[in-house]
């Protein structure tokens, strides 16, 4: 059964196609710009009229759809640039929603306040007892407001990734106020606190000034935590959930999928793809069967869809083989 591709390809029990595919974009503003991320070899932080140019590249390949994220021209304790009608992500959502490529591709907007403010966590801050820490309920009112903004803007999906608790259930009521009712939720539901998030704090301009965020993202070392951060988040109305990171953390998303019967992504995230990058520069890794062969073991493990800066070129590779 394994003699011939032909036979291979009949019995395969795993398939990966174009759309199947999410690409992270960074959008920054400027006219023109294609600033490449030294730790992410490919992949640019790139201005509205860049990011129409490539979100058209997506849509021609075939592939799912676009993640986005902003990186504002100033920041602030409240994040106002991630809620603001005219945001660096909201400009990018109104100018691809006018571009050949709105019929063809789903636009998920990351929820998120660490790029957008001055110190770099994911919420408001507060004194505590042991110095700073995050202040939930309060972040709670400005992801809500930037939910609603992205949905507004075009965004045919809104994705949480702070990790507040609660951010789901108060999201979910501020898009049905704002006439949003039909905007489905992604929930980074089970966001592990990971090194391999390195490289995209250069991408986001996103470390954080002080601290780390283990206090609110997960601990990598349980398993049975995400599973009920996940049936938590779907009790608040998440529509989809997303896994992340996905290689070091496949265990999750097979546990997730055996146990939610709801749509459900993985993130390969910065590190794993600047990790291979690393290898094919040197010659260490078959370039095209690694990067396949990654993202058929995401798939293999149970996610319906996956978050990969590769996914132009898994696309072209996947369409020179069909």
């Amino acid at each position: 059964m394994r003699r011939t591709e032909s036979l291979r390809a009949l019995v395969r029990e795993t398939t990966l196609e174009p759309g199947d595919l999410i690409l992270p974009l960074f959008i920054c503003p400027g006219e023109g710009v294609r600033k490449p991320i030294g730790s992410m070899p490919g992949v640019f932080n790139l201005s509205v009229d860049e990011a129409v140019r490539e979100a058209e590249a997506a849509a021609g390949l075939g592939i799912g759809g676009l993640l986005l994220f902003g990186l504002p021209e100033t920041k602030d304790e409240q994040a106002t640039g991630a809620w603001a009608d005219d945001g660096i992500v909201q400009q990018a959502l109104r100018a691809m929603k006018k571009s050949s490529a709105a019929k063809k591709l789903v636009f998920m907007a990351d929820v998120c306040l660490c790029e957008y403010t001055s110190h770099g966590h994911c919420g408001t801050i507060r004194e505590g007892r042991e110095g700073w820490e995050v202040d939930n309920d309060p972040s709670l009112e400005l992801l809500a407001k930037t939910a609603s903004s992205l949905a507004r803007a075009g965004a045919d999906v809104v994705a949480p990734s702070d990790m507040m608790d609660g951010r789901v259930a108060a999201i979910r009521r501020v898009l049905d106020k704002d006439g949003c009712a039909n905007t489905p939720i992604l929930s980074y539901a089970s966001k592990f606190a990971s090194s391999f998030y390195g490289p995209f704090r250069e991408a986001a301009d996103s470390a954080p000034q002080f601290g780390d965020r283990r206090s609110y993202q997960m601990d990598g070392a349980n398993a049975r935590e995400a599973m009920r951060e996940i049936e938590l988040d779907l009790g608040e109305g998440a529509d989809m959930i997303l896994m992340k990171p996905a290689m070091p953390y496949l265990d999750i998303v097979r546990a997730a999928r055996e146990r939610f019967d709801v749509p459900m992504g993985a993130y390969q995230v910065s590190g794993e793809y600047s990790m291979l990058q690393a290898a094919f520069e040197r010659g260490w890794l078959d370039r095209d069967r690694a990067m396949l062969e990654s993202l058929v073991g995401i798939r293999r493990a149970g996610a319906d869809f996956i978050v990969t800066y590769f996914a132009l070129e898994a696309a072209r590779k996947l369409m020179q083989r069909s």
